[in-house]
């Protein structure tokens, strides 16, 4: 137990008491940016006049972007400003962001008038009002790829290079664990507490909230920037990868040959590797030594890394790009996750009243599914595994390759789902007349969209958590950091194809004057058929990811169970 508060100890440096600063940093920034997503889609098409399909695509598009960032952000941290500097500068990105976003709201010049998006005599946005809108969406996704890409690294700094020096396994496990609880619960609180002020009390309020969080958020951790341990930035994977790349090429008229002995190669003494594998053979030219004298300083390193590189370097290189065909396989499930917003639409139109004076706002729908994310998580590992594994005998569990393609079978049935109920829902708008009022309520229970939320908690739960533990148990340890940052990539990936897909049918259905599916009255396009063309491409999918599984061959067995085991 650390009794010593933090203004007692002379000079403290990391340990524990950094600790709570820097995850209510995350923590309240989770809180403000997600709290902010449910409810975008409407605030783009009722306050802005936007188009359904616009407005979801610029949503598109700010997703990519944030889920992106932190990949840009893990490699300036790392190779140059450190991880200190990336949080800070990430924080007062954000903060700034949001406070634009705010002021959309309240200062007259700057908050479109209001106007209903089918309406024909709406004035379109200026240039300034939408340049302030998309600066504010710019900044959150700058601010959330310097928090999201270093925090949960430099609270690992406190703990390994603080003056407790707690660089144990079991410490820091615990450590995750609290990070990744914090991170849910401000999810929670997200999708339910800010959604809800947003419907109550209006834009004003629903947008100040997120502000004075994130506000909250850089004021917590700016306070204990003293006592912090701040590493030096080092040389990133991503510049190692970028120096093997450039060494293979300069050697490319190099001939190589099966009979080579390890001398022949560059390898660091007492590393794993002594000689590279045969898989993608032609990056092996990157750590042949053409003239020790040339290619070695007098300690053993090279010396010009960008012209030979150590066999280690080269076998990190070939197992990311091993990877990566079961990776993309993962792209059309997060395109499948990222359909909320067009499920927050379907909610409006629907009757969300749970008792006679309450009803759960559209946009907290999602709750549902981070919920069931959550049970299963608790059920799978604390109820299923060890029953499974008692009757069994011997240890017992799903693999990484079945619960990957499970999740992708689910992600294929929530398409499904929503396709069926928007069926229902679209043919009862009609018959109680609400063809030209897409915001009329119709007599369905908006309970029904819980399948196609707990089924996309399912298909995340399975696919997404088995991708993230895929990569830690295939690639190597020093490329943790990477393994973390492919999840990240490829939702980002999975935006830009969800915004190609969107626009690709909105141009194809309206071609002739036709009402194109995705029209800004729900009622009028066919939503219905738009989820259905999702969930064959997803069991296309499936039927990719079951090749790539073939390709990639045996796993390494070595699955990382979950932190909290």
């Amino acid at each position: 137990m650390i009794k010593e508060t933090l203004l007692s100890t002379p000079n403290p440096k990391g340990g524990f008491q950094t600790l709570p600063f820097i995850i209510a940093n995350e923590a309240f920034e989770r809180m403000a940016s997600v709290g902010l997503m449910p409810n975008m889609i409407l605030y783009l098409t009722r306050e802005y006049g936007m188009e359904t399909a616009r407005g979801v695509n610029i949503l598109f598009i700010w997703s990519a972007a944030t889920n992106f960032m932190p990949v840009i952000g893990a490699f300036l941290a790392d190779s140059y400003v450190g991880r200190y500097h990336m949080i800070s500068c990430g924080s007062i990105a954000s903060l700034l962001g949001m406070f634009l976003l705010w002021l959309t709201t309240i200062f007259p010049p700057a908050r479109f008038p209001h106007c209903h998006e089918l309406s024909k005599n709406c004035l379109s946005p200026t240039t300034s009002q939408l340049l302030l809108l998309y600066s504010s969406f710019g900044f959150m996704s700058i601010g959330a790829g310097g928090i999201r890409s270093s925090s949960i690294a430099f609270g690992a700094d406190q703990l390994k290079s603080g003056r407790d020096n707690l660089n144990s396994d079991g410490i820091l496990r615990c450590y995750f664990s609290w990070y990744y609880v914090s991170v849910s619960i401000s999810a929670i609180i997200s999708v339910t507490c800010i959604v809800y002020i947003q419907d109550k009390l209006g834009w004003r309020v629903g947008f100040g909230v997120p502000c004075m969080l994130m506000l909250l958020s850089a004021v917590l951790f700016f306070v204990a920037s003293p006592f912090y341990v701040k590493l030096k930035a080092k040389e990133s994977l991503l510049t190692g990868f970028a120096q093997v790349v450039a060494a293979s090429y300069k050697n490319r008229h190099i001939e190589l040959s099966s009979q080579a002995t390890n001398e022949y190669y560059h390898y660091k003494k007492g590393a794993v590797f002594v000689k590279p594998t045969e898989t993608l053979r032609f990056l092996n030219r990157a750590c042949i030594i053409r003239n020790p004298q040339q290619d070695l300083a007098p300690e053993g390193r090279a010396s010009d890394p960008w012209s030979i590189c150590t066999i280690y370097q080269v076998e990190e290189l070939k197992s990311l790009i091993k990877v990566i065909p079961l990776w993309s396989s993962g792209i059309m499930l997060c395109v499948t996750l990222g359909q909320s917003s067009i499920a927050v639409l379907q909610a409006t139109t629907m009757d969300r009243h749970i008792t006679p004076s309450f009803q759960i706002p559209a946009g907290s729908f999602s709750f549902f599914m981070i919920f069931t994310i959550t049970i299963w998580i608790t059920l799978y590992d604390r109820m299923i595994i060890p029953v499974a594994s008692k009757i069994v005998g011997k240890p017992t569990y799903l693999g990484l390759k079945q619960r990957m393609g499970t999740g992708l079978i689910f992600s294929s049935s929530s398409m499904a789902s929503l396709a069926i109920i928007e069926t229902i829902r679209r043919k009862r708008a009609i018959e109680e007349g609400f063809s030209d009022d897409p915001q009329g309520v119709v007599k369905m229970s908006a309970m029904w969209l819980l399948a196609y939320h707990i089924l996309s908690g399912l298909a995340e739960a399975f696919n997404v958590i088995g991708q993230i533990e895929f990569y830690y148990s295939e690639l190597p340890k020093s490329m943790s950091s990477v393994a973390s940052s492919l999840a990240g990539a490829g939702m980002s990936a999975a935006s830009l194809v969800s915004s190609l897909i969107l626009s690709f049918v909105e141009d194809a259905t309206k071609r002739g004057g036709k009402e194109s599916w995705v029209s800004s009255n729900i009622n009028r396009g066919h939503y219905d058929w738009y989820f259905c063309l999702l969930s064959g491409l997803s069991l296309l999918n499936f039927a990719y990811f079951l090749s790539c599984c073939k390709a990639y061959g045996p796993l390494k067995e070595k699955a990382i169970r979950c932190a909290l085991q």
